[in-house]
């Protein structure tokens, strides 16, 4: 080859090779540090597209056990609370079997009903009182009858009322939406199921909460009233403008012996990835004991007869719950065990072999101290050219 000095040929091989080794040390150097194999697209493609579904799968997963968890909290306190009216129960039971018996006068079954009478009211109470996260368990679920002007085309996604008077037919409420200087009200006209009174629920937006006029989706308001135990919860989205009036219109209300429950255990929509559960109530008219006394021998046999069914159709109750939590915590256990699995298929896709990385690290480190070492050797072979000219 002959020598010149136009073209340092030996610096530009070194100078290419050491750019070469410079790169492959700083990418697994990436890797290194990140733990990962795949740390860009061109590492893997194929395996980053696989692995980042997973996460997401595993991500999913991960919160649906977290659901089954809480529907079983859910349930175990619907339970506690149903065995706590078994509790009163047996002791109506035997309040009307000694009411029942001969020996006693007018007078004594009147002292003995003043007991059973609490006991009725107290089996309402726990039935209104169990809840969780607002949702009452054990007291039927009220069914809201539809109205265009608080429909979700008009923002409102959802009204669900509680602890509020209904019959087997429907019972009236109304509800407006008004504007003011400080904010928007709503008002909803219904009648207490504790102590009979007609009410005005009411909750207001701040006008510092709708800038632009618009609420977001999601925005949750609970309306109440002071000294009642009826409530309600109103969900809005982005429809809802919280500066324009919206007249006042009647809703409906009617009672179901059963409240219905829906859990997401998967990570999808379908049908599997849901598990549905009614819970039964456990209130006075569900159990079949509205009316009843101990008044009289004949009232207290009713009574007696009467409690003995609603014992039945309470075991009954709290057997779906038993049964209920028994899937909910095998789908639980069946959620750890993919969790874990998808970790593992995701590990291997993705995880990086340490030892093995470290081994090419070291190897590229050595190469580019070599080749940093040859440039400087090449850069300085020109200077053999100056002896020609000695």
């Amino acid at each position: 080859m002959a020598l010149n000095v136009i073209s340092n040929y030996a610096a530009n091989v070194a100078h290419r090779n050491l750019t070469a080794s410079d790169a492959a040390a700083t990418s697994s150097l990436a890797k290194l540090s990140s733990g990962s194999r795949v740390v860009t697209a061109k590492d893997d493609a194929a395996s980053m597209a696989i692995g980042n579904r997973m996460n997401v799968e595993v991500n999913a997963l991960k919160q649906a056990n977290v659901n089954a968890g809480q529907a079983v909290s859910m349930l175990q306190i619907a339970d506690g609370a149903m065995a706590k009216v078994q509790d009163i129960l047996v002791r109506m039971k035997t309040l009307a079997v000694q009411a029942g018996s001969g020996q006693l006068s007018g007078t004594e079954r009147s002292m003995l009903d003043t007991e059973y009478q609490a006991l009725i009211a107290e089996i309402d109470r726990i039935a209104s009182d169990t809840e969780f996260n607002g949702n009452q368990l054990i007291n039927g679920s009220i069914a809201i009858g539809d109205n265009a002007n608080y429909g979700a085309a008009a923002g409102v996604i959802n009204l669900a009322v509680s602890g509020v008077q209904t019959n087997d037919a429907t019972t009236a409420g109304n509800l407006g939406y008004a504007t003011g200087a400080s904010g928007g009200t709503f008002t909803l006209n219904v009648t207490d199921a504790a102590t009979g009174d007609t009410v005005d629920l009411t909750a207001t937006i701040s006008s510092s909460d709708w800038t632009g006029g618009y609420l977001t989706t999601g925005t949750s308001l609970k309306l109440t009233a002071s000294g009642a135990d009826a409530f309600a919860t109103i969900t809005l989205n982005t429809s809802f403008h919280a500066n324009t009036a919206i007249a006042t219109d009647g809703f409906s209300f009617s009672t179901s012996s059963t409240s219905d429950y829906s859990f997401k255990i998967g990570s999808g929509t379908a049908t599997y990835d849901n598990i549905s559960i009614s819970v039964n109530a456990a209130n006075v008219a569900a159990l079949g004991l509205t009316g009843t006394d101990v008044t009289s021998a004949a009232n207290a046999d009713a009574a007696s007869q009467a409690i003995s069914h609603a014992i039945d159709t309470l075991n009954t109750a709290r057997a779906n719950v038993g049964a209920a939590q028994n899937r909910l915590e095998f789908a639980a256990a069946n959620l750890s065990t993919a969790v874990e699995n998808q970790e593992a298929a995701r590990s291997s896709l993705l995880d990086l072999d340490i030892a093995a990385e470290m081994t090419r690290f070291t190897s590229k480190q050595i190469l580019v101290q070599a080749g940093v070492s040859m440039l400087a050797q090449a850069n300085q072979m020109p200077q053999n050219l100056m002896r020609l000219f000695q």
